[in-house]
């Protein structure tokens, strides 16, 4: 039952079959016979088609509304009673980190414990915010402000600098401070809400926003804007950091968080591994 009751919630969240089959990690019919089980037992439809997407009805809101947060915290419970038990974390990572500088980090963090079995999930930071508060993930290495999410408990760790990748990397006649149109990081990101004033300030507009800072970092050395990407996925692309423009000193950063449940927070493995991940992010 717990299960149909979690595809359910899942449902709810991403509006489509195949998206809930593939963040449950289950076939589309398995989705559709868990819904098709719960409605059976409860003798009511939950769910209806409204074009492409699903929506709950009236009934199916209102059992969400009710077992969500029974959901979330048995599945809190699992994690907390059997896999720190197992000495193993399940963590969610921010993509453009996992992609750049967090393999050396992790690796690092490794070494100190080595008895310590770590899983990785790469995704979008508010990705992984929504996934420790649904009780999927223990923790996060996020990217963005704090300031929404006082639900959980957050630390920054390390506040990783941001370079202009001026374009197609030829020399660029600029100033701090001058206006410049650069291609950057889309709003709905985590990393957006920290460097939205900073870059106001510096007089840095948007011309054109994308998914992911990769993808940035690409456009821009293929000649097609300035791009302003955090000073890891510059490197990771082997670009020569002689020709990028710093702004550390001029304090646009992306900071990066370490998150979890505040419950999640105070097991003695998981600060364990905060402190680790502290003392050793800003050195990779």
């Amino acid at each position: 039952m717990i299960e149909n009751l979690e595809t359910l919630v899942m449902l709810s969240k991403t509006g489509t079959m195949m998206e809930t089959s593939t963040a449950l990690r289950i076939s589309q019919s398995a989705v559709s016979k868990r819904i098709a089980a719960l409605e059976r037992f409860y003798d009511r439809e939950l769910v209806e088609r409204d074009g492409r997407r699903v929506v709950l009805t009236h009934h199916g809101t209102r059992l969400v509304e009710k077992v969500a947060p029974l959901v979330t915290e048995l599945k809190s419970v699992f994690l907390e009673d059997q896999e720190l038990r197992k000495g193993r974390i399940i963590m969610g990572v921010s993509e453009a980190i996992l992609a750049s500088w967090g393999p050396r980090l992790f690796a690092r963090v490794r070494d100190k414990m080595p008895g310590v079995e770590f899983e990785f999930h790469a995704q979008r930071s508010p990705i992984v915010l929504d996934r420790i508060r649904s009780g999927e993930y223990m923790l996060g290495i996020c990217t963005g402000s704090s300031s929404a999410d006082t639900d959980l408990q957050s630390e920054v760790i390390r506040r990783e600098p941001m370079v202009i990748l001026p374009s197609a990397l030829q020399p660029l006649t600029y100033a701090i401070g001058d206006e410049l149109d650069v291609i950057t990081i889309e709003s709905r990101s985590g990393a957006w809400a920290s460097i939205e004033d900073d870059m106001r300030r510096l007089h840095l507009s948007r011309k054109v926003s994308l998914e992911s800072f990769f993808s940035v970092a690409q456009m821009a050395l293929a000649g097609f804007g300035h791009g302003l990407v955090p000073a890891g996925v510059a490197r990771t692309l082997g670009v020569n950091m002689k020709k990028v423009i710093p702004l550390d000193s001029e304090g646009l950063y992306r900071p990066v968080r370490f998150v979890a449940r505040k419950t999640m927070f105070s097991r003695p493995l998981v600060q364990t591994f905060y402190r680790e991940v502290s003392a050793l992010a800003h050195k990779v």
